[in-house]
């Protein structure tokens, strides 16, 4: 796909606010609205391979009750970290 990246951002920040479980749609949308935009093409490609997962997985990964594959664990330690960060303001 060669779409400008201000469209990318736009389509992967909907992407994470539409996804089914409540709790993925607030976890997912916040980190995108807060790290997306300062990601390079690799991590918005990872990232966008990691929105194709299932929510129960996704959701599991994030809180920790089941280790998250390697090719996402930095990812997901990230997103958990941004989760947290929000949480304690």
């Amino acid at each position: 796909m060669n779409e400008p990246r201000e469209i990318r951002l736009k389509r992967l920040t909907m992407r994470s606010m539409r996804r089914g479980i409540k709790e993925m749609d607030i976890l997912l949308s916040r980190f995108a609205a807060a790290r997306l935009s300062g990601m390079d093409a690799a991590a918005l490609d990872l990232y966008e391979a990691l929105l194709e997962e299932s929510d129960q997985d996704l959701y599991q990964w994030v809180s920790g009750q089941v280790p998250a594959p390697d090719v996402y664990a930095p990812l997901i330690a990230e997103i958990a970290e941004a989760s947290q960060e929000r949480a304690a303001k």
